[in-house]
């Protein structure tokens, strides 16, 4: 069979009828009576099956026996109008081959319906379920709706370091890339680990942030983008939590915290609307399967301004409401989901963006208020998964950086550079982080973390 074909998903919107086409792709079922039979393939190019009619005695028998769900086929036929209900358009087959076959008593996805957690377990084949093909278009969609937007608005892609000698956040633990023996590390009979014997001379780890490179490409070319896997090694379980996960993160010289906010509700109005258009069908079949809100929320984000509040009245709001919180609210303390989602939800009916929140909280880096307690730190959150962007004003002021880090005993030679580009050239500049899969959560309306990136790496999971 010639190798040129077309694509399911084009074949179905086609109005080019009675001409001969080839087509290759998966068996989802086969069905039928003695005389015709009905293939159900799929390529992957779309949520949709195209129907191929097989008269049975044009075919030989062995081979449609082998033609089960899962197996491997390419067909070649003529495009026909169809006869029957759900589908525009039908393949009558004049020729099939037979790649490679699936064993129906060893196939595992024989059934529809499997749960989700059964699918973690069998990643490899997963794919080929219609969940997680529109899982999968979505998340490329999205991948290169991130890039369109940002060329289109004149940032420039920078790919910032995997390896990094710096925790950006201070946020936890880190994976040690290292080439010692670290059964017997030199050093150890002194009681620690001595790294300059390493391969860079110094303990480095997994990157767990973008952001301080960026803000280095931002004091030069003005505006950049990373997009790149992050790594923490928390030992979560939750459904919110992976040990390898993607980050967006824009960083922008000139620009002050009102700025970065209109960044990242037009950023993200842009994502949401450019599923909407571009990834209706997935969409449409994931609000139907998982969470028949979807739709609705999605439509709630791009036709609503966001609500733009003090971290100080977000607390005074959530002080007064007739709610009991799991978490007690007071000033000084972290916003958690339940929080964020009723300001969201019940309080102001649309997304909201919280600023100005206490500077205890929150990262070194972050431009200090005039009042000493507050700085200009920025959440952007949505309904249902509550925050989906941090993100902040950056201290361009050397002697304020300097005396942050001080106070919070970071070492300073690991973020000597940093600190210097604040003595040549400094300018403000601001910069956020969006969580690519908390983004995909509230994208495909799935409730666990580990179904929206390919291959979820967690506690006691690499199997894949």
């Amino acid at each position: 069979m010639e190798r040129t074909n077309e694509a399911v998903k084009d074949l179905l919107q086609s109005e080019a009828l009675n001409r001969e086409v080839i087509v290759k792709g998966w068996v989802r079922t086969r069905r039928g009576k003695k005389s015709v039979n009905f293939i159900a393939l799929n390529d992957g190019s779309t949520i949709h099956n195209i129907q191929i009619v097989v008269e049975v005695d044009q075919f030989d028998e062995d081979l449609l026996k082998s033609v089960t769900t899962g197996a491997a086929i390419g067909v070649r036929g003529t495009l026909v109008a169809s006869q029957g209900k759900g589908q525009h358009v039908e393949i009558q087959a004049s020729e099939i081959t037979l790649y490679g076959e699936a064993n129906p008593n060893e196939y595992p996805l024989q059934k529809k319906g499997h749960s989700l957690e059964f699918l973690r377990e069998i990643a490899h084949l997963r794919f080929r379920t219609n969940t997680f093909g529109a899982v999968t278009r979505l998340r490329h969609a999205m991948s290169f709706a991130i890039h369109k937007y940002f060329n289109d608005h004149r940032f420039y892609y920078l790919h910032t370091p995997i390896i990094t000698g710096s925790d950006a956040e201070g946020a936890g633990e880190m994976f040690r890339v290292t080439t010692l023996n670290m059964e017997n590390p030199p050093g150890r009979q002194n009681g620690g680990i001595d790294f300059s014997q390493d391969f860079f001379g110094k303990e480095t780890n997994l990157t767990v942030s973008g952001q301080l490179e960026a803000e280095l490409g931002a004091m030069a070319l003005s505006k950049v983008y990373t997009f790149g896997p992050t790594f923490r090694a928390e030992n979560s379980n939750t459904p919110r939590h992976l040990a390898e996960f993607w980050m967006v993160e824009p960083e922008m010289a000139f620009y002050d915290n009102d700025d970065n906010m209109d960044l990242a509700e037009d950023f993200t109005q842009y994502l949401v609307g450019y599923a909407l258009e571009n990834c209706y069908d997935d969409l449409e079949f994931l609000n139907n399967m998982y969470d028949n809100q979807l739709l609705d929320r999605l439509r709630f984000v791009v036709d609503n301004t966001y609500e733009r509040i003090t971290y100080t009245r977000a607390v005074e709001i959530l002080e007064g409401a007739d709610q009991k919180w799991e978490f007690p609210v007071e000033w000084g303390v972290d916003l958690q989901a339940e929080h964020e989602k009723y300001l969201v939800e019940q309080y102001f009916k649309k997304p909201v963006i919280v600023v100005d929140y206490p500077r205890e909280i929150k990262a070194f880096y972050m431009k200090q208020n005039e009042d000493g307690q507050t700085v200009r730190a920025m959440d952007v959150l949505f309904p249902k998964i509550g925050e989906v962007i941090g993100g902040s004003q950056r201290e361009e002021v050397y002697s304020k950086l300097n005396q942050r880090i001080e106070e919070l005993g970071i070492p300073k030679e690991q973020l000597w550079w940093y600190l210097e580009t604040r003595k040549y050239g400094t300018a403000p500049h601001s910069g956020f982080g969006l969580g690519f899969e908390r983004l995909m959560l509230f994208i495909s309306g799935l409730s666990n973390i580990r179904d929206v990136i390919p291959f979820p790496r967690t506690p006691n999971n690499a199997e894949f």
